[in-house]
């Protein structure tokens, strides 16, 4: 059963109070600048390789715009959600060497880690493992002691090999994470300067997939390290001191030290941002959000206004996590896509950062989805006149061949036939049509071209924790208690005000085919930033 709390979406008025908003799209970067509920000022310019300098551009852009720079004094924070980890991740580059430390005993032995990583991914991390005793039962027995001598040593050749992070891993550890915490203690002492990822802290219950997920946390240690200090160094040369706060996946905000810590938990904070920020825009709290970018559309669906999360696994670089991420379709179409006229087709290929320089719209000759939206007067970008030349069927062709697309997405994300609201957002939301099938009403709100920065500004903190307990040794309130707690903790160390923290979700699931009258137990919490880090 689930018991979701209902959150107005919005924020207080307080033009004193000012937010900026980032996000780091494949094509663009937008900012936004906030006084409560208003949206003061945005800014859109194309994604750099670095990201960084696209950031600081995107940061100028919005600050500067009409009148100066407003007072660091009434700037709160800066709320960012950027492509820097999943980037790394895509290109392989610049990852630690890392070693999985599974703590399983004589259990999973079948199913070593690394198993299902690309072989490419897993050579550029080094792909390092050890499978020690330890782990503990569903209900918190141990599956064999802890072995001390076995952890020191493991340390000593992970060392040896040239290993930088290491990622523990114990079985059912979400349920006990002793194990991982005295092999975490262990290892500081072998090689004080590894970085550390314990699996309990990051996965959901489920060995390989939360495994999977702690090895890539510990891959991108290093690159989030540097990617904090880049944008925290950025904004000190702008002269901005003030707090930064990264985007999750699940539509929340950790602090800069959280973020350096689980930098996994921001892979997909793009989307997520567009779903929050199209809820807020669009004044609603139930309904599908089809965000088209410059490369790709995202569409996912709104419940209390936060993305609906994924209930299977789901996929980071090909490579299999199981930690909260929105339950989302992704289709390569966007304001960049490359359209052939015979046969028709639009994308895969986009031209992405490049569109002012290749569209036929700004002067270019690769004809684009963009350049059939101008062709049929939806939108008025760049020069209209260059495109209102094309073969008027070809244009009618290829935007039916993207309204069929979007409706076959939509469909696809919802969980019955009856329409939802639906909104529209992103840059490219002009290629889509006014009525869709499947869609009560097709929403366009105002500032929907940066509902991702938007949705990075009014964000809220977060912490969610997933446990299973057997209700023959734990009762079920204080099973309950004990996850709430957790919970709220959770949200605390991210940057939450403590005592505004509160319980949003809660959800209860028998596991029928475990002994002990096993349940699984996941509980969400979500609190305003605390303010103590707003001085």
């Amino acid at each position: 059963m689930s018991d979701t709390g209902t959150r107005a979406v919005g924020l207080e008025e307080d033009a004193k109070a000012l937010r900026v908003g980032v996000d780091v799209g494949g094509t663009n970067t937008d900012a936004v600048l906030m006084a409560g509920r208003r949206v003061l000022r945005k800014a859109k310019t194309a994604t750099t390789p670095d990201v960084t300098t696209g950031i600081v551009r995107a940061l100028e852009g919005v600050l500067a715009e009409g009148g100066g720079q407003p007072a660091q004094a009434e700037i709160q924070a800066v709320m960012l959600g950027t492509t820097h980890f999943m980037n790394a991740l895509l290109e392989g580059r610049g990852l630690a060497r890392t070693a999985v430390v599974r703590l399983c005993g004589p259990a999973t032995r079948l199913l070593p880690p690394f198993c299902d990583w690309p072989e490419a991914l897993r050579a550029a991390v080094g792909g390092h493992s050890y499978l020690l005793p330890g782990g503990h039962e569903f209900d918190g027995r141990e599956i064999t002691g802890f072995d001390d001598d076995a952890v020191r040593e493991a340390a000593r050749d992970a060392l040896a090999n040239g290993v930088e992070a290491v990622a523990l891993c114990g079985v059912f550890s979400p349920v006990n994470p002793a194990h991982e915490s005295q092999a975490a203690e262990l290892i500081r002492q072998e090689s004080p300067d590894v970085s550390l990822s314990l699996s309990s802290e990051i996965g959901r219950v489920g060995l390989l997939e939360r495994e999977n997920a702690a090895a890539l946390n510990a891959a991108l240690s290093r690159i989030a390290a540097r990617a904090v200090d880049a944008i925290r160094g950025a904004l000190a040369d702008m002269g901005l001191d003030v707090p930064v706060f990264f985007s999750q996946n699940d539509g929340t905000l950790m602090d800069a030290e959280y973020a350096a810590r689980y930098p996994v938990l921001a892979m997909s904070s793009g989307p997520t941002n567009s779903m929050r920020g199209a809820a807020f825009l669009a004044g609603i709290e139930d309904a599908v959000v089809v965000d088209v970018g410059g490369t790709s559309t995202d569409v996912g669906i709104l419940v209390q206004g936060f993305p609906r999360a994924a209930s299977t696994a789901v996929k980071l670089a090909e490579v299999r996590t199981n930690f909260r991420m929105p339950d989302l379709i992704s289709i390569a179409l966007g304001g960049g896509s490359i359209v052939r006229r015979e046969p028709l087709e639009l994308g895969p290929s986009s031209v992405g950062a490049r569109i002012t320089e290749e569209a036929i719209v700004f002067g270019g000759s690769t004809l684009t989805a963009t350049d059939l939206a101008v062709a049929a007067e939806r939108a008025e970008i760049g020069e209209p006149a260059r495109a209102r030349t094309l073969d008027a069927e070809l244009v009618e062709r290829g935007l039916a061949e993207v309204r069929r697309r979007v409706e076959q997405a939509v469909d696809r994300v919802k969980l019955s036939a009856d329409p939802l609201p639906l909104v529209l957002v992103g840059g490219g939301s002009v290629l889509v049509a006014d009525r869709l099938a499947g869609a009560s009403e097709v929403l366009r709100p105002e500032h929907a071209e940066v509902a991702n920065a938007i949705g990075a500004a009014i964000a809220q903190v977060g912490g969610e924790v997933e446990k299973v307990y057997s209700l023959e040794r734990v009762g079920r309130l204080e099973a309950l208690a004990a996850a709430k707690q957790e919970a709220l903790r959770q949200a605390t160390e991210a940057g939450a005000q403590p005592d505004g923290v509160e319980v949003v979700e809660v959800e209860e699931v028998p596991l029928t085919y475990l002994p002990g009258n096993a349940t699984r137990i996941r509980v969400k919490a979500v609190g305003e930033l605390g303010g103590h880090r707003l001085t």
